[in-house]
């Protein structure tokens, strides 16, 4: 399949049909992401469809572009587009902006942006169409036009002028969450907040998990309280519940009401937990399947990429119904285990009952026992009635152990040797 390549200015107008030829709307921009090395990535389109309301369209769910037309799966989301942080709009707010050629042959002013898809399906900003300065002095004349690679180019900057927020955050795009929180605390608190605007609320929920709840609390205050609850929605649950905790009643519940309301509810029940206790550890999103389902099945569970490495490492086998609270739980089968059976096998054969779940209530120090006992990534909480409500992952238990400024330190040699706890003889329990 040969690269595709669109101009948004043609693009925009276009008419946008499902699969069965249904018309859903017309194209009016384009929104794209900038990364740190390579051209800004396209996300997706702003559609308008009637009643004037533009919503966003994932590229994702783009099956074609053609001459004049746009076809979707047919899936749109009907919300009004609101633009997130570290997305720029390419016809509102690329076009016309100044550039400079990096060979140092002068500027240009961006006119048009050519959009390419590659042969693994994924649209990149290709081709700018460039107008560079006059060289008449007629008030009608116009400049010559050019075209160019966005990697031959880079946007201008006045002399003393400070990067832009959005350009800071494209150098931040290949940090690990732990590294752009660190990165991010760093930073003076002013440009903080400027560079936490433009991040995007996944990509800022993953950096706030990583940050000391006041920090967490600092920043999300600073950004409002819509655009807190955004964030929040995108944190796992457990870390959503740590930081509004830490939040005067009244300013939780407004939070609390921002959120999608099934986000809400994991939240709220992990709010009736004592943060020492099982409750209060443990995430509210296992993996859960019924005795039926295959090892292929869980395995393609497994394969999420937004999924925990820590919760990955097991799915939890339960009664009806299989979102938490569930049933009974019947017992916990491990990745390793899997990888042993044939894709057919049925969970329900091999399962590993000979690891007690933990209680709801139990301290924090039951937990960790547990955990370092068995050599275990993960463990099941249940309630009363040994319904799983959640499971407890090590790093979830380690946050808790270690103190609370663990995250300013990078670890003083000497200061450990002194503090070192004397061996202790194997067999031996803490």
């Amino acid at each position: 399949m040969s690269t595709q390549r669109v101009f948004v200015a043609r693009l925009v107008g276009c008419t946008v049909f499902d699969p069965a030829g249904d018309r859903l709307g017309k194209v009016r921009d384009v929104v794209v992401i900038y990364r740190k090395d390579d051209p800004p990535r396209v996300v997706g389109l702003v559609v308008e469809i009637p009643g004037r309301r533009h919503v966003f369209l994932s590229i994702g769910r783009v099956t074609s572009i053609q001459s004049g037309q746009v076809i979707t799966t047919g899936l749109i989301n009907v919300r009004r587009f609101q633009q997130r942080g570290g997305e720029v709009r390419v016809m509102t707010e690329l076009l016309g902006r100044k550039v400079y050629f990096t060979d140092g042959s002068g500027e240009a002013v961006i006119e048009d942006v050519a959009i390419e898809r590659d042969r693994l399906g994924e649209w990149d900003i290709g081709q700018l169409f460039l107008r560079k300065p006059k060289t008449s002095a007629s008030p009608f004349a116009k400049g010559p036009t050019t075209f160019a690679n966005w990697t031959d180019v880079r946007e201008h900057l006045s002399p003393g002028e400070s990067q832009s927020a959005e350009q800071l955050v494209a150098t931040y795009s290949e940090l690990k969450p732990a590294d752009l929180a660190n990165t991010l605390l760093d930073l003076p608190e002013e440009r903080l907040l400027e560079v936490a605007e433009e991040l995007s609320d996944d990509r800022l929920a993953d950096a706030l998990e990583e940050m000391p709840e006041e920090e967490q609390v600092h920043i999300l205050e600073a950004l409002g309280d819509e655009r807190a609850a955004d964030i929040l929605d995108q944190m796992e649950p457990d870390d959503a519940a740590d930081v509004l905790a830490q939040l005067p009643e009244d300013q939780r519940e407004e939070l609390l009401d921002l959120m999608e309301p099934e986000e809400a509810e994991d939240v709220r029940a992990l709010l009736k937990y004592g943060p020492d206790t099982a409750g209060g550890l443990m995430t509210s999103e296992p993996i859960v399947l019924s005795a039926d389902a295959t090892v292929a099945e869980a395995l393609a569970l497994i394969r999420r990429h937004e999924l925990h490495p820590a919760l990955a490492a097991a799915v939890f086998v339960t009664l009806p119904p299989y979102e938490t609270p569930t049933g009974r739980l019947l017992g916990t089968v491990h990745f390793q285990r899997m990888l042993r059976y044939p894709p057919h096998e049925r969970l329900g054969a091999i399962i590993d009952d000979t690891v007690d779940a933990l209680p709801v209530t139990a301290s924090a120090a039951e937990v960790a026992r547990l955990l370092a006992s068995y050599n275990l990534v993960s463990v099941p909480v249940v309630d009363q009635a040994h319904r799983l409500v959640g499971a407890v992952s090590v790093d979830d238990v380690l946050d808790y152990l270690l103190p609370e400024d663990w995250r300013s330190h990078d670890g003083d040699e000497a200061d450990a040797a002194a503090s070192a706890p004397a061996p202790v003889r194997p067999g031996v329990r803490l």
